[in-house]
């Protein structure tokens, strides 16, 4: 098999600027070089190792393997050197500037506001990559680009309970009698509790805002706070409906259809008052390779790609066009489908970085009491 274009371009800058006098010799090797380079992989020159996407293990990893990179590589002849994060801010500031072996990595909501703000990711070429207009609103910041989005859903066993119970509903225990499953974090339970309470969705975080809003989201908690079993990871979140052990569930939506059918179990979703965010693309300061890191977003950004995305994980695509292409039973599933999102609330990282350590440390302090 030959070696990628990228390879072949490094090795050959390896060879002319390590040792000059060893190769060819003279300004006339380097000019040669430089010509082999730009006719083999333009934007190459500027590489000093090979193009290294960024992500965290989990059900993504193989999608993204085999779905995007293997024909991307197909495709270009571009190799991609896959590595693993466990992600935080601390290790972005550490592989910015370059110093590093990051190129393009894949963030959460918070990760990319504070990596864009501090400087450590690139500020984004959106015309390199299709326009601003190639993508849904959410995916579209400064520093990043969606690469898919997933959502907080209110979920419940079809054969426990009909209909289509709100988060109103959720609350009403005389009305709808068991247990309800929450989150033990407090990102996420403040909203769900205002949105109980009857805040609108586009009011919810100026509420929180303000101490009585905090105030009043703590008092809707305390209403239901009898009656809440906690899990702690995503997949528990469906366990506890899967069991019986609760009557309805906030819960991820990919985990919800993943599991929907198994063992004979179906479960109902809600997609008003669904929390979402969205996993961002972004470029590390200081890499020598942002060519090839453009040019891979554009390649995943292909609406006909993304469109495999609701089938294989159930999380959203975020280019426009991609929802289009499902049949409707993947549209139903499809976070950032256009239905779904109609009555959805965007998680707010701006407002998470700057209250979370005193809202965790209430919410906490609330648990013990």
């Amino acid at each position: 098999m030959l070696p990628s274009m990228t390879r072949v371009c490094n090795l050959i800058a390896r060879v002319i600027w390590v040792d000059p006098f060893r190769a060819w010799g003279g300004g006339t090797a380097k000019l040669i070089a430089l010509a082999l380079i730009a006719i083999l992989l333009p934007g190459a020159e500027a590489a000093g190792r090979d193009f290294s996407i960024v992500v965290r293990s989990g059900p993504f990893l193989p999608v993204l393997q085999e779905v995007f990179l293997a024909p991307f590589t197909q495709a270009t002849g571009i190799a991609v050197d896959t590595l693993l994060w466990r992600g935080g801010a601390e290790r972005l500031a550490a592989e910015a500037g370059g110093g590093g072996n990051w190129d393009l990595v894949l963030v959460n909501p918070e990760e990319l506001t504070v990596g864009c703000t501090r400087g450590w990711l690139q500020k984004l070429n959106f015309a390199a990559i299709g326009g601003h207009e190639h993508y849904l609103p959410q995916a579209v910041s400064e520093c990043g680009v969606g690469a898919y989005m997933q959502s907080i859903v209110l979920s419940w066993d079809r054969s426990k309970l009909q209909g289509s119970p709100t988060w109103a509903d959720f609350w009403d225990i005389a009305k709808y009698p068991g247990k309800r499953g929450l989150r033990a974090d407090v990102v996420g339970n403040l909203e769900i509790a205002l949105l109980a309470d009857g805040v609108p969705l586009n009011d919810v975080y100026s509420v929180l805002r303000t101490e009585d809003g905090v105030r009043r989201a703590f008092r809707k908690l305390d209403q239901l706070r009898p009656y809440i079993v906690w899990w702690h990871d995503d997949p528990q979140a469906v366990e506890i409906l899967r069991s019986g052990e609760v009557l309805m569930s906030s819960a991820p939506n990919n985990q919800v259809a993943l599991a929907d059918g198994e063992g004979g179990k179906h479960f109902g979703v809600q997609w008003a008052g669904s929390l979402f965010w969205v996993q961002s693309w972004a470029i590390m300061a200081g890499s020598p390779n942002v060519a090839l890191a453009l040019r891979f977003l554009q390649f995943f950004g292909d609406p006909a790609r993304q469109a495999q995305l609701p089938k294989l994980l159930a999380v959203g695509g975020l280019v426009k066009g991609a929802n289009d292409r499902l049949p409707p039973a993947e549209q139903a599933i499809s976070p950032s489908s256009a239905s779904n999102l109609r009555d959805a609330l965007g998680i707010d990282p701006t407002f998470w970085r700057e209250n979370l350590p005193r809202l965790r440390q209430r919410f906490e302090a609330w648990l013990k009491h």
